[in-house]
């Protein structure tokens, strides 16, 4: 397996451009999954679904929330294919549209008591566009940025989108709790659409910046070499291809999202659960938006770090952290103290999870060649994050209620996937010169590990 780098001596000007129009649209991406999780939780039962059983309302919307994660990894294989075949920019400007306008929608579309059933039928399709739209974002967003940075630099640009991550969930924290302090009555009528409309201004201005920047660098001096050596066909399948040259970088960038994407749901939603018998589900709504705002400062900083001492280590360590931090996570969280719990919830989404995000964007690009990095990434990160974080939540409910109550069963499930994820990063997750974007080291049994 080759990679291809560009010498052309970098922008700094440009590269800011490319890490901030990727920042703004993950900043996007997780404002509207926040609002969307939340309005299921609440309200979208009973506007969107027959409200005669409530339960039965809250669960239907639920549902709905989970088809994003349904349509995130076929997101992520249409995005990479025409990413990787005819160019990274055109798809980033096509996902954040995308993603913007269903988004919109969402804030515009009529309820039930309006139009009936196709309210809800409505509502599943731009949540599914929406999931579409996520799954080619962050991939597109995280590997131009890589492929434009200079060599040395890729860590921190490569912690940009990350942090507009966290940046999404904090302003998301605080619009919706800005228009919930209307009178009840006003909010589930017209106040609720507000923040999805809204979702407009990062859209434009996602789009603004997007633009004016060129293509990817190294994608396009990757092409330029196929096209010389006569290797470059029309035909060519990136899925297929990153299948038979990537299947260990996509084995490694699934066990290592496993491990982030575990932690992250362990705390921002499963601490809710938690905090319901403890220090009550406002305090830990107040310290999961305190860790968020430190964690967009301390994920930059740990994207320093992995230039100094390389992706994987960082990765690692975070993966590491939080196999040694399951137990006192609970045992924080669980107590009956505002204190603690924000110990807890600081903690774990500022140190550990930031520690593996700060290093996802550098590491995941990492593992595959150019010209099929955007598949092969995409693929592995939205596979964990559909089958590992969308049942996250769930199957530590269901240890808790087996178990009576104890939540040592859960961390137990934490640390378990934590630390396979080291294992899998330690034994098969090496590559070549982490300052660049180059792909696993190849053996002479590449598609085996």
């Amino acid at each position: 397996m080759t990679s291809t780098t560009t010498s052309a001596k970098p922008n700094d000007r440009l590269i800011r451009r490319v890490a901030l129009a990727s920042g703004i649209g993950s900043m996007l991406e997780f404002y509207d999954f926040y609002l969307y999780g939340a309005m299921s939780a609440t309200i979208f039962g009973a506007l969107f679904f027959n409200n005669q059983d409530p339960a039965v309302g809250t669960l239907l919307a639920l549902a709905t929330f989970g088809v994003g994660f349904v349509a995130r990894p076929l997101g992520g294989i249409i995005a990479g294919h025409f990413g990787d075949k005819f160019g990274r920019k055109s798809v980033l400007i096509a996902t954040l549209g995308l993603m913007g306008i269903s988004t919109v929608g969402i804030g515009l579309l009529p309820t039930y008591d309006s139009i009936g059933v196709a309210a809800p039928i409505l509502l599943v399709t731009l949540r599914v566009l929406q999931g579409l739209a996520h799954g080619g974002e962050w991939g597109g967003a995280s590997i131009m940025t890589i492929e434009h940075a200079p060599e040395g630099r890729r860590g921190f640009y490569g912690s940009w989108p990350q942090m507009g991550i966290y940046a999404g969930l904090v302003l998301a924290s605080l619009v919706l709790a800005g228009f919930m302090l209307l009178p009840k009555d006003q909010f589930t009528s017209w106040g609720w659409r507000i923040p999805f409309i809204l979702g407009a201004v990062l859209m434009l201005i996602g789009l603004w910046l997007r633009r004016a920047i060129s293509e990817s660098p190294e994608f396009a001096a990757a092409i330029a070499a196929r096209e010389r050596e006569g290797t470059e066909g029309k035909d060519r399948i990136p899925l297929v291809e990153a299948l038979r040259t990537g299947r260990r970088g996509i084995l490694v960038s699934f066990a290592a999202k496993a491990a982030e994407t575990c932690t992250f749901y362990l705390i921002t939603v499963f601490a809710l659960t938690l905090a319901k018998g403890g220090a009550g589900e406002t305090n830990a709504r107040s310290g999961i938006l305190i860790a968020a705002a430190l964690a967009i400062v301390t994920i930059g900083g740990f994207g320093l770090l992995v230039d100094r001492i390389g992706t994987r280590a960082v990765y690692m360590g975070g993966a590491a952290f939080m196999v040694l931090f399951a137990f006192p996570f609970f045992w924080l969280a669980g107590a009956h103290s505002r204190w603690t719990l924000w110990l807890a919830l600081i903690i774990g989404l500022a140190v550990a999870h930031s520690l593996m995000y700060a290093a996802q964007a550098s590491y995941f690009s990492a593992l595959f060649d150019t010209t099929v990095r955007f598949t092969g990434a995409s693929l592995g990160y939205q596979l964990g994050a559909a089958i590992v974080g969308g049942f996250t939540p769930l199957i530590a409910a269901w240890l808790l209620l087996r178990s009576g109550g104890d939540t040592w069963p859960i961390a137990v499930y934490i640390a378990g996937i934590c630390l396979v994820s080291t294992v899998v990063m330690a034994v098969w997750g090496k590559v070549h010169n982490t300052g660049t974007a180059t792909a696993v080291i190849p053996t002479t049994q590449e598609a085996q590990p």
